[in-house]
């Protein structure tokens, strides 16, 4: 660290601190005014990051030359892999170092081989795909939403973190999952004592972070943030029918919405809303590519599920896929409610209803 720090020119100009989450860490990061940046984790360094641009507290970016031979300020992707002459990590832009990583970053994550686009070059121990990036600890999109408790042992204030969390979702700052507890019910759910512990999850728009707050009915609760992959794996136990929980407005708007019928793994969902069926067909656009369509069965399908059952069904999503329903052609192309302007709200509704039934569910349930 007394290498590092002489070799950025040390002292640092300037030093943030931050509690992350909770449980916290304490974010602390030496930034000097060479460009170079070290950012620990409760004492730990976590990453270096060489800023290739100018930024508040180094005024002409970090001198690329001479700690990698052949890279400056104009590198493109193509120059970073050149230069540094190591393996590429799996997924990302990065680079394997000797067990740790190089992961550089771009304006606006985009122009990699445009000249003049490098933002940044970070080192970290972790693979970039299985942790959240050190910098974003500051992102200022979702990084002060949680509210914590001014007593010593702070802790999740959290009527008033799920009031935070909705306003940034409402302005569209950050997206909800509806394969998790709604913010609206985590409350509610977690008073009836239902469930050993109820967990709502939310994406960052900017740092691309999960945020996980979890109420649990015998422990303090926690927000944490993770990468995509480890938060579709954390534990959600099944949710219980509103009738059980909701008050007589929650129970009225479940009676308007989608409802699980039945479901063939791998290949299709049915619903009911209002007496309508509506049936997620899964099919292939080709062999690397699958999709699905969201189809509302019209009377005929309709009479022919009630007599033929699960195996109609499983008949009519295989004359669905040799349609090829993403072309025009196909008599389903006009009928997947999926290409509608209704589709993001559709899309939500659906993932809502079987919740408890997706593979992933089955998944974390076993877990």
């Amino acid at each position: 660290m007394r290498q590092l720090i002489d070799a950025f020119g040390g002292p640092a100009a300037r030093v943030k601190e931050r509690l992350v989450g909770e449980p916290a860490y304490r974010s602390r990061r030496l930034q000097f005014s060479s460009g170079g940046e070290i950012i620990m984790h409760d004492d730990v360094t976590v990453a270096v990051v060489l800023h290739a641009t100018p930024t508040e507290f180094a005024p002409y970016g970090f001198d690329l030359p001479p700690w990698v031979p052949g890279l400056d300020k104009c590198a493109t992707l193509t120059d970073l892999k050149a230069a540094i002459g190591a393996p590429r990590a799996l997924g990302g832009m990065g680079f394997v170092l000797d067990g740790a990583y190089a992961e550089p970053s771009f304006k606006n994550n985009r122009g990699w081989n445009d000249p003049g686009n490098l933002l940044s070059l970070s080192i970290t121990v972790e693979a970039p795909q299985r942790a959240c990036r050190p910098e974003d600890d500051d992102c200022p999109t979702c990084s002060d939403l949680l509210v914590r408790g001014a007593g010593p042992g702070g802790g999740v204030v959290v009527d008033r973190t799920i009031a935070a969390l909705s306003s940034a979702a409402a302005a569209g700052l950050i997206t909800e999952s509806p394969r998790w507890v709604p913010l609206a019910d985590l409350q509610t759910l977690h008073a009836s004592h239902l469930m050993e512990r109820v967990e709502s999850q939310l994406s960052c728009t900017a740092c691309k972070r999960i945020i996980c707050l979890t109420l649990y009915r015998a422990s303090p609760p926690t927000l944490e943030y993770t990468v995509f992959n480890e938060a579709r794996q954390r534990p959600l136990e099944a949710i219980p029918p509103v009738e059980q929980w909701g008050d007589g407005l929650r129970t009225a708007q479940d009676r308007d919405s989608m409802h699980y019928v039945d479901h063939q793994p791998g290949s299709w969902f049915l619903v009911e809303q209002l007496g309508s069926l509506f049936l997620e067909a899964r099919y292939w656009r080709n062999s690397m590519v699958d999709s699905s369509a969201l189809i509302r069965l019209d009377q005929a399908e309709t009479d022919s599920y009630r007599t033929g059952g699960h195996g109609y069904l499983s008949d009519l999503v295989g004359r669905i896929d040799k349609s090829s329903p993403h072309t025009k052609e196909s008599p389903y192309f006009q009928r997947d409610l999926y290409r509608g302007p209704d589709s993001a709200m559709l899309s939500k509704s659906f993932a809502a209803a079987i919740v408890n039934h997706t593979w992933i569910a089955e998944q974390r349930r076993r877990t």
